[in-house]
């Protein structure tokens, strides 16, 4: 009989030699265990996401969620660090979403350079709280010039202007946020102060609210009027800001899916007639979710301009657009924006999460400034005193670092590569026969719906979801859909193909088209 020695895991404890161990003094030979521990990360996940070209594997929703019910924390460890990698890279990944597969064109969400994981690490292990100086001193100052330099292409003003603004603590050009949410949010922040300051008796709607700045304005709503196809983030905004949602109203779209100009203005005309309402903002989209197209923001500018109304634009998705000297001119008009929404981790490629919010004058966000005793005095150069969130990473250092490396030739080559791309993919589309082009790409968005003939309406839309599902079930390759809505017209279900991954080329596009047709011919509907 042979007796097998088998080696007892030692016991993890929490105690205080384990806790210097993993929080102060990180393990004997630290270095190497560091290195050892970042390869597992680099190269193990790397690896995975490279060889696994596909979307996520074959695993339903409720199978994962059962394995994900034991709510207990234990007393002591459980695993050590090097368990931990190791279990998310073979456990947990292949059931995420492999976002960095050039199969995956179905969202906003996409590959990021491999130089970004370096660069996040970086940024979590210094652990900087940028609104206040005293927690991040030097990143305080890049934060500003880093804004500066995107503030310069959007609105292009001369040297002096920036060399005067850029480290003057009393001009903010912009703030750094978590996504283009609080972005468009903190825009309409400073709209809304800015339609409702002080008077005699009344001390600005931000101190006494909307209830006395109605009174002290003789005013009943304000309202904010933006494409229908603006995003939902803006209807937020109206809903926290007090205005209510109700009252951010869509314009309807033309034809090329832009915000009708037409329908605008005999909009405002109707609102100036109506007792007590007053426009709070206008707000042009450079990207709309849904399209990917852009409203005509020179045209909306001169309509603001004449009506003295605030303008915003959200460009959350096309801001970056600025740096193709082939495409930028898609974007003409957005320098008259009084500000402007940019998120990084859309086509700047960034990693989740980084919004931005830009505005002409360097001012403007006086109107939302906050002191502390503690933090963010009066008269200090903190960030935070003009910024919405509390507390912030410092991804402005992500963003400086990636500018530096891929500079605005690297990154015209992606942004040209999706635009081009999406092109190609639109009369792809049109060359075949059981498939309908619905929205041609302004940038690198576009819809189209599976359109098989003798179908109404609701049957195609029908068809379209199922056609959806089955891909994403699948797991080979993802398109999201989107329902495109227009007045007077039914609801139309449809396919929306986003192009940012610059591995995402005309070979692998048919390849996902040739994929939905044999789904169609294999669940043959009636």
């Amino acid at each position: 009989m042979t007796v097998i020695n088998q080696r007892k895991t030692p016991e993890l404890k929490a105690d205080w030699e384990a806790l210097e161990r993993i929080f102060i003094r990180p393990e004997e030979h630290s270095r190497a265990v560091l290195v050892k521990y970042m390869e597992q990360i680099l190269f193990g996940l790397h690896d995975f996401l490279r060889t696994h070209v596909g979307i996520t594997r074959v695993a339903s929703l409720k199978e994962l969620s059962d394995q994900y019910i034991n709510t207990d924390i234990s007393k002591n460890p459980r695993k050590k660090l090097e368990e931990v990698i190791q279990g998310i890279i073979t456990d947990i990944a292949p059931h995420a979403v492999n976002v960095a597969s050039p199969y995956f064109i179905g969202h906003m969400t996409g590959a990021i350079p491999f130089f970004m994981v370096h660069l996040a690490t970086i940024v979590t292990a210094l652990n900087q709280n940028v609104v206040k100086l005293e927690t991040s001193k030097v990143v305080s100052i890049i934060e500003r010039q880093v804004l500066a330099k995107i503030h310069r292409y959007i609105y292009g003003f001369d040297a002096s202007f920036y060399n005067k603004h850029v480290q003057l603590p009393e001009s903010t050009l912009g703030s750094f946020v978590e996504d283009g949410t609080l972005a468009n949010l903190t825009a309409l922040w400073v709209a809304r102060n800015t339609l409702l300051p002080p008077l005699d008796g009344f001390e600005g709607v931000e101190k006494d609210g909307m209830a006395a700045a109605y009174q002290a304005h003789r005013i009943k709503r304000c309202v904010i009027l933006v494409s229908a196809l603006g995003h939902y983030s803006l209807r937020k905004a109206g809903g926290i800001l007090g205005i209510g949602n109700k009252n951010v109203i869509p314009v309807d779209i033309d034809e090329h899916f832009r915000m009708d100009l037409n329908k605008l203005k005999t909009m405002l005309a109707a609102l100036k007639r109506e007792p007590g309402t007053a426009v709070m903002a206008i707000i042009g989209v450079a990207g709309t979710t849904e399209t990917g197209t852009i409203d005509p923001l020179e045209e909306i500018a001169a309509i603001c301009a004449e009506n003295r109304i605030y303008f915003h634009v959200d460009a959350a998705w096309g801001g970056p657009v600025l740096l193709s000297e082939k495409y930028q001119g898609l974007l003409k008009g957005i320098k008259h924006a009084d500000s402007v929404t940019i998120d990084g981790h859309k086509q700047f490629y960034m990693p989740m999460s980084c919004g931005m919010v830009y505005f002409k004058d360097p001012q403007a966000m006086d109107q939302v400034a906050y002191n502390a005793a503690y933090v963010i005095r009066p008269g200090s150069v903190d960030l935070g005193r003009r910024s919405l969130p509390g507390s912030r990473a410092a991804v402005s250092l992500i963003l400086g670092s990636a500018l530096d490396i891929m500079g605005t030739g690297g990154y015209a080559l992606l942004l040209d590569h999706g635009i081009e791309t999406a092109a190609k993919l639109a009369t792809e589309i049109k060359h075949r026969k059981l498939f309908q082009l619905t929205s041609p790409p302004c940038l690198n968005i576009l819809t189209y719906r599976l359109f098989p003939e003798n179908l109404c309406q609701t049957a195609l839309n029908r068809l379209n979801i199922m056609l959806q599902r089955q891909q994403r079930e699948n797991g080979h390759s993802f398109v999201s859909r989107t329902t495109i809505r227009k007045s007077g017209q039914p609801d139309m279900v449809v396919l929306r193909a986003v192009i940012m991954n610059p591995l995402t080329r005309m070979g692998i596009l048919t390849e996902i088209l040739d994929e939905q047709e044999a789904i169609y011919h294999n669940f043959k509907y009636e």
